[in-house]
């Protein structure tokens, strides 16, 4: 399979990316190292997550009174090879952008060159949608989390200690291994969650059609959104939170967070509210977002393959649990969902509160609202970008776009 193709069951499509993104859902299916979990207390010294939202059926209020008014270009802020992935750093006025290729660069504005930071190169596969997927530091800014495939195809989480020189390569240590049952979905994003905690989104093994069914499964990381401390537990390389839904359940891993997803692209918290938005890839119907409230249990279940958006998929009947996504289309309409962010910045007014997205083939910049638990005001921003590969937030809550093609954009009031 090759990197123009998103996946089988799909069509085949113009650049790289799409087969990236299906790739990105299959990064799952081992135990962290060998080594056995824990359950471990709460972090402490991070900020507390927003109040609750009422629970899984609620949404916050988008807090937006004028997308049909908002009007944005895009301004080119970097050329680099292959960006795939922006974070940042606590008291670090820099942006960090992953490339696939295994390198980690700052972009410290003023038309600096970007400065490399990391470089595992030498030990990245590139094959299909493999590479250097997601990096994002540790709440206080110490450790940088990188996700990639290594030469065999298979998936790490690895930390290293982080200072203003960058990545100290005798620090590193893995955190969670995986093996990749098929050469696509292999997940890649990582992002911290207001509660401290690090989410790992992972795909549901690759192929075409969940044939290993682990989208249902929880006996297994692959198709779920997992939630850990990434720090060293006793023996263990991670510890598990006390509160995951299926912590103490023999038939469920505890890592895990939700479930039912089939490639989780990419995924952000609304820094407001704390609400999970995900971007969950289609296998040939529908595109789908998700959203988990701020204030939920956990334990949700996102419906693949018994459903594929709002679309029967596998079985007769769907699950009885499945969680209907807060915005679906047409796969023939793109190819390739990319998540994105809520904005919250300060530049473009009338976009505050909405939910900003893509999709990687037709490269159109979207947006919509949430009112009453319903996505609504649904309309292309203008912008289009060519192989849209991500989204970004930097510390003031403004946006970036990532284009596969090398550009990294800043979403600007026109």
């Amino acid at each position: 399979m090759s990197f123009g193709v998103f996946g089988p069951g799909r069509r085949n499509v113009a650049g790289p990316f799409r087969l990236l993104l299906c790739l990105i859902a299959a990064a799952a299916i081992a135990a962290a190292c060998g080594s056995e979990t824990q359950v471990t207390q709460e972090p402490t010294n991070v900020p507390s997550p927003s109040p609750t939202a009422g629970g899984p059926e609620a949404t916050s209020p988008s807090g937006s009174s004028g997308l049909a008014d908002a009007r944005v270009e895009l301004e080119q802020v970097a050329a680099l090879a292959q960006p795939l992935a922006l974070a940042v750093r606590d008291g670090d006025p820099a942006l960090y952008i992953a490339q696939r290729i295994g390198r980690v660069v700052a972009l410290d504005g003023d038309g600096a060159e970007p400065r490399v930071v990391l470089d595992i190169t030498d030990e990245v596969s590139l094959g299909t949608e493999q590479g250097l997927l997601g990096i994002a530091f540790s709440p206080d800014g110490e450790f940088l989390y990188i996700n990639y495939t290594d030469t065999a195809g298979h998936t790490h989480v690895t930390e290293f200690a982080f200072d203003e020189d960058g990545a100290d390569e005798g620090s590193r240590r893995d955190v969670l291994f995986v093996e990749q049952p098929f050469s696509n979905h292999n997940g890649g994003n990582l992002a911290f969650g207001p509660d401290g905690h690090l989410y790992i989104g992972l795909g549901d093994g690759g192929s075409g059609g969940d044939p290993l069914g682990n989208g249902q499964s929880l006996s297994t990381l692959l198709g779920k959104m997992l939630r850990i401390s990434p720090r060293p537990s006793g023996d263990a390389p991670y510890g598990v939170p006390r509160d995951n839904p299926f912590v103490g359940r023999d038939d469920a891993r505890p890592e895990i967070w939700a479930y039912g997803l089939r490639n989780p692209w990419r995924y952000s918290f609304d820094r407001e509210t704390g609400d999970l938005w995900i971007g969950d890839v289609g296998q040939g119907s529908r595109e789908e977002i998700d959203l988990e409230p701020t204030g939920s249990p956990g334990g949700l279940n996102f419906g693949w393959d018994r459903l594929e958006g709002t679309l029967a998929f596998e079985g007769a009947e769907p699950p009885d649990d499945a969680i209907p996504p807060i915005f679906e289309y047409p796969t023939s309409d793109g190819c390739a969902v990319t998540g994105g962010y809520v904005y919250r910045g300060t530049d473009i007014p009338e976009l505050v509160g909405a939910y900003v997205f893509g999709d990687f083939c037709n490269g159109r910049l979207q947006a919509f609202t949430v009112r009453n638990g319903r996505a609504v005001e649904h309309r292309d921003l203008g912008p289009v970008v060519q192989s849209l590969s991500s989204f970004g937030e930097d510390a003031d809550g403004e946006l970036y776009v990532l284009s596969l093609s090398g550009q990294v954009y800043r979403l600007v009031r026109a």
